[in-house]
Parts: C-alpha cells; structure tokens; sequence
C-alpha cells in the first residue's frame, strides 16, 4: 500500500471542480487505489467543536463526540476519492450506512494522526458498493497502535451489472419493531443542510438549496446522513458507556423542512427488547411511517 503523508488539510475549495471533472471522465472499473492517507497532529479546535456541538444538539463538554472526528477526516476522504485510478465520479454515490467505534473517550486537547483508506469492492444488487475506512491513532503512537476510534462509511455506486451480493441484514420483525409512540419529535429546519455543511465541509449540492437539489431529482434539499446521526446519537448523551460501536443504515431521505419522530429501546447483544447492555434507534418521518435510518448502539 502507497501511504501518503499530508501536511495539512486537503482544500475542499479544489477538490470539489476536481470532483466535477471527474464525472465526466470516470466510467467505473473493477479495483480500488491502494493508497492510504495520513495526517498528523489532529486536535479538535475548541470552537469548531463548540459550533459542530450546537448543529447537532450535543452538549458542550471536553469529549469529543463519537461522530466529530468523521469531519475532520472528510476533506482526506474526499481527496482519496478523487485519485486518478478512483474508478468512480464522486458525485451521484449514495452513502447507505456508517459505523463508528469509539474505543476510549476522545478528549479535547488531545492530537492524533489520522488515516484513510478505501477497501472491499463488492457487488450490490444495485450496483457496487465500497467502504472508505478512517482511524485515530494517538499521535506518535507508531504505525501498529491500535486505533481509538474507526469510522467505516459504506457508499453505492448505482449501475453497472449488480450481481445480487447486497450484504444480509437480519429482518427486525415481532417484539423487536419499534413502539409506534416516539421519544422525541424533532423539526428540522429548511438550513440545517447549510448549517452542517459549514461545519463539516460537505457542500453537496443536494443539501444547499431547493434548486440544486432539484437537479439530482430531489423535491428539496436534504439533510446530511451523517447530521441526522449525530443529532439521534445526541439523544443519548449520558446513558453511553465509554467505549461502543454506533451503526446506522441511511434509508429515506430527510427533505428539508422536516418534522421527524426519534424511537428507541434498550437491547442486548442480539436485538432483543428491554434488557440492559445496548441501545436500538430509528427515526421516521413523523407523518408517514417511513424510516430516515435504523441504528443500534452496542457496548464494547
């Protein structure tokens, strides 16, 4: 593997025309680039975490929450998909499910080095589908450390001959469907799509405005995944152990404005109901029972 050491932060001002061109040009193709970026000496800047905490509805405090680092791994994620022997245009793949496991608390002051990674090119009975892989390390803490934190996003490139290898995902059916009561009812508002693009960099056309969006097919901007995430994983600040894993499948867009409905139930490690150990969560549209995303939280 090609390890690409980056000095500061790739400038998402050129990699977005970069992203454009590529989709004129990239046809698809059968390997992914063995390349891994890495960045050192990443810290949290305290007001950019203050501004991340505010538009995801987390509490200010001196750890990091689980889905912070994702943003500040974007701009190399972006970057590795934009390579040359990246065979797919960036634009147009669907972010369909993201897991993070936090293995200690990330504290504020704390520097670490970041790595990025695409792996697992796989058939998808609706096209392909790939993770791009991104960990801390504690900062000189050597090439084996284990890391503290992984975020693995999985995203589909629709197309092509899908061959049905769509990864099995067990049916959620009697006692373990969601209460149709909600915990929560949240209204999103027609910026939110803005407001998490200043903080994370994703200025995805899709979550801007009513007329970008519209040129994807969407009747509205969209609220980022990854936002609605963290705002159902705020929701839980003070019943988290130390270390889990946080797994979510994106479903149904958000369209912006939005009012949605926010469920959860305790689990243990199989998905059942009421017994202490894990946590499961959807969050609906509130006035049609269509999911937004499912999750689970499971103990490490």
């Amino acid at each position: 593997m090609t390890v690409k050491e980056l000095t500061a932060a790739p400038s998402l001002g050129t990699l977005y025309p970069k992203a454009a061109l590529g989709g004129l040009r990239k046809s698809g193709g059968d390997a992914l680039p063995d390349i891994e970026y890495v960045r050192s000496g990443v810290s949290a800047d305290p007001a950019h975490l203050a501004a991340y905490d505010r538009v995801c509805g987390f509490r200010l405090g001196d750890d990091v929450p689980a889905t912070y680092p994702h943003v500040l791994a974007f701009g190399m994620q972006i970057a590795l998909m934009t390579e040359p022997d990246f065979p797919f245009p960036l634009l147009g793949m669907v972010h369909v499910a993201n897991r993070i496991t936090q293995r200690r608390p990330v504290r504020v002051g704390e520097t670490f080095d970041l790595r990025v990674r695409v792996r697992d090119l796989r058939p998808h009975e609706k096209g392909r589908q790939f993770d791009v892989v991104t960990e801390l390390v504690p900062d000189g803490a050597g090439e084996s450390a284990e890391p503290v934190w992984t975020d693995v996003s999985t995203y589909l490139r629709r197309g092509g001959t899908g061959s049905g290898g769509q990864e099995a995902r067990p049916e959620r059916r009697g006692t373990d469907l969601a209460q149709p009561a909600p915990n929560a009812v949240w209204r999103v508002p027609a910026d939110i799509g803005r407001r998490y693009a200043e903080v994370s960099g994703d200025r995805n056309p899709i979550h801007m405005h009513t007329l970008t969006a519209r040129m994807f097919g969407f009747r509205s901007a969209i609220a980022h995944g990854m936002w609605s995430k963290a705002r159902c994983l705020a929701a839980f600040e003070g019943r988290l152990p130390a270390a889990y894993t946080v797994d979510v499948r994106f479903k149904l867009p958000v369209l912006l404005p939005a009012k949605v409905a926010f469920t959860s139930w305790p689990t243990d490690d199989t998905g059942r109901r009421g017994v202490a150990g894990g946590w499961a969560f959807e969050l609906w549209n509130a006035r049609k029972p269509k999911p937004h995303l499912t999750g689970t939280i499971t103990p490490e």
